[in-house]
């Protein structure tokens, strides 16, 4: 039975193939989008756009009305800025002021995009999940500890009744990522050949059209108030590099840098960001986070969502495509 859904983040690369796959499905799209964005990533979509911000509550009042589902997958996803408080006036006051403009239009069924960054990482070495212990305390950075904010609101919100189900997408690649994502930008440098060495981390990668699939099932089967990984495959940051130099045909990187030696250059480069104004080419959060290995399980999407996330190479080499043309 169609529906009509309100998608916010539809400009983005996580949303707009959430919004794409609704709209196979023959569902009715609305999409928030913030007044002069980059709205590339619509053109050829037969969908409603309205205009709002997250960072501007009164123009959420009414976003929700008349739908019959709200897709929250929009988020400030940097790991740098020069501003900290903008990523949570938008992640954490921004999802305060959906949820209640979803109650007050009576939406029967949200579907919230919260991250993989908000999950507790065992430290045996085995892949973390929805269960794995966390804290603020363990919050790398102002966008993992913004993101774990919002899902704990989240969270209040179901418990007291508001019909939410939680998505915790890992690291999603493919098509349209316009920024783009950090991991997006590992792929790019490396099918340039701008990457010749790397650190011993590692993370879980799945196409972003499994992703928006995990949505929609979220939205189809999801139990209210809970949460569930949509995550693919476990690679260490050498595997993914060295897949990515097998599609376009260059040498893998040849040598692995120990942590200690990149910190200083994080911080070289976020001094220089806040001189030049432009996003440093890495930074200390990124460094922090990259001593762990980001490995996660999605078994529980699986048993209970039915979710399947497909071959890692294909997720690549739909990225590279993408990219070879986009940069």
């Amino acid at each position: 039975m169609a529906m009509k859904a309100v998608i916010t983040g539809a400009t983005g690369f996580v949303g707009s193939a959430v919004a794409r796959r609704l709209l196979r499905e023959g569902h009715e799209v609305r999409a928030l989008a913030r007044p002069g964005s980059d709205r590339r990533n619509l053109q050829g979509l037969e969908l409603e756009v309205v205009e709002g911000d997250l960072a501007d509550a009164a123009s959420l009042a009414h976003v929700c009305d008349g739908c019959d589902a709200l897709f929250h997958v929009a988020a400030d996803y940097r790991l740098w800025a020069p501003q900290p408080e903008q990523l949570y006036r938008t992640n954490v006051d921004g999802t305060q002021a959906l949820m209640e403009a979803a109650r007050r239009s009576g939406v029967p069924r949200i579907v919230y995009t919260s991250s993989v960054a908000t999950l507790g990482i065992p430290t045996d070495g085995r892949p973390g999940d929805e269960d794995t212990p966390v804290s603020l305390a363990d919050m790398v950075g102002h966008y993992k500890r913004s993101k774990f904010l919002a899902e704990a609101l989240v969270r209040r919100y179901a418990a007291e009744g508001l019909p939410v189900v939680i998505v915790n997408p890992s690291t999603p690649i493919g098509p349209r990522d316009i920024k783009p994502t950090p991991t997006g930008r590992i792929v790019r440098d490396a099918m340039a050949g701008r990457m010749p060495a790397y650190v011993d981390t590692g993370l879980n990668v799945a196409h972003v059209d499994d992703v928006a699939e995990g949505h929609l099932l979220a939205w189809q089967r999801g139990a209210i108030g809970e949460r569930y990984v949509l995550g693919g495959a476990n690679l260490s940051l050498r595997e993914l590099l060295f897949e990515i130099a097998d599609i376009v045909g260059r040498k893998p990187p040849r040598w692995r840098l120990p942590h200690a030696a990149v910190m200083p250059v994080a911080y070289a480069a976020e001094a220089w960001a806040r001189i030049s104004g432009k996003p440093p080419i890495a930074t200390v959060e990124e460094v922090r986070m990259s001593r762990k290995r980001m490995f996660f399980s999605s078994a529980k999407a699986e048993r209970e969502l039915g979710y399947a996330a497909g071959p890692v190479r294909l997720a690549l080499e739909d990225a590279v495509a993408w990219f070879s043309l986009h940069h």
